[in-house]
């Protein structure tokens, strides 16, 4: 549970008596899902992606995000009512436990009491919610429930992505450039590439290389301090690359011609090629199938809750 949105939460699976919050947007099974408990939802729901209500210029994306919003509410009004149907309880200790640690990290009961207030509920009402989430989550659970994957299964997709596992030597550069316009005369390849030169003598004499690489690099990168970040080999221009790849890590190039100009390279840092144990690829492969698996029984187990349940819809407007 978040505890920051916990107030927000509350307005999920209130008890009746505060459930009729002006007009339905949606029944399930007879049960309303008020207006008022959707646009409260709706702002926790943009929240967990980051976003806010004042951020959505688009209508069609708005309207997009609120029907999202309020099929989760659904599922989640669909989880509590088949808890109820399979008598699904939630003890006494572990409700007050959940409260009491939510209770604690509100900064106590003071604290606790007053923001419940401010929000217009009472304890008994937040008690009763608490019950309500943990026992949908504990059906959610059990619905959800996927064997391991088949050995077979894991191996031979172990086969077949084993090269993607394994990780290629990269290197992690900064460089200066120079651009020499195609067709250039030489005396304006010599220009560039004295230019540059005396750049690196700069450096030699303690520079910083980011430094001039932000005043003068005539790179898109400059404004990074000419940080080209991690990269494999294939990556960049061939003479860039072997560059690059034939230096130690501290050390900067000579001047290197390229199709758009002359380049300074410093290498920063090196990663060298790491290839995965067997042991490593196939326990990589079974968390992998066993979340494939998890997410698809998830996403069956809401739609056979959705198939055999009655849901109106009221807010599709």
């Amino acid at each position: 549970m978040k505890l920051m949105t916990v107030l927000v939460l509350l307005t999920l699976w209130v008890p009746a008596a505060f459930s009729s919050n002006g007009p339905a947007v949606a029944r399930v099974n007879g049960e309303e899902i008020s207006q008022l408990r959707l646009e409260r939802y709706f702002t926790e729901y943009l929240e967990d992606q980051g976003r806010a209500v004042a951020s959505i210029r688009s209508p069609s994306a708005y309207k997009q995000l609120r029907k999202a919003a309020l099929d989760a509410l659904i599922d989640k009004e669909l989880l509590w009512q088949e808890a109820v149907k399979r008598g699904v309880v939630v003890s006494d200790a572990t409700v007050q436990d959940q409260v009491a640690r939510t209770r604690q990290a509100m900064g106590g009961a003071q604290v606790f009491a007053r923001r419940l207030e401010d929000a217009g509920f009472d304890e008994a009402a937040y008690i009763e919610y608490t019950r309500r989430d943990l026992a949908a989550q504990q059906m959610f659970a059990e619905l959800t429930k996927a064997d391991a994957p088949d050995e077979k299964q894991v191996r031979a997709f172990y086969q077949e992505h084993l090269a993607e596992m394994n990780r290629p030597e990269e290197i992690q550069v900064r460089h200066i450039l120079i651009k020499v316009p195609q067709g250039a005369d030489a005396s304006t390849v010599e220009a560039a590439r004295l230019r540059l030169q005396a750049m690196r003598t700069s450096i030699e004499q303690g520079a910083d290389f980011a430094s001039v690489a932000r005043s003068d690099s005539e790179d898109a990168s400059a404004s990074a301090g000419g940080d080209l970040g991690y990269f494999a080999r294939g990556r960049m221009l061939p003479e860039f690359e072997a560059a690059a790849f034939a230096l130690k890590p501290g050390a900067i190039s000579e001047p290197v011609r390229t199709a758009v100009g002359w380049h300074l390279i410093l290498l920063q840092n090196r990663l060298e090629a790491a290839d995965v144990s067997e042991e490593q690829g196939l326990e990589m492969v079974r968390v992998y199938l066993a979340r494939q698996k998890q997410v698809q029984a998830r996403l069956q187990a809401l739609a056979q809750l959705r198939a055999s349940n009655r849901i109106e819809r009221i807010d599709d407007e």
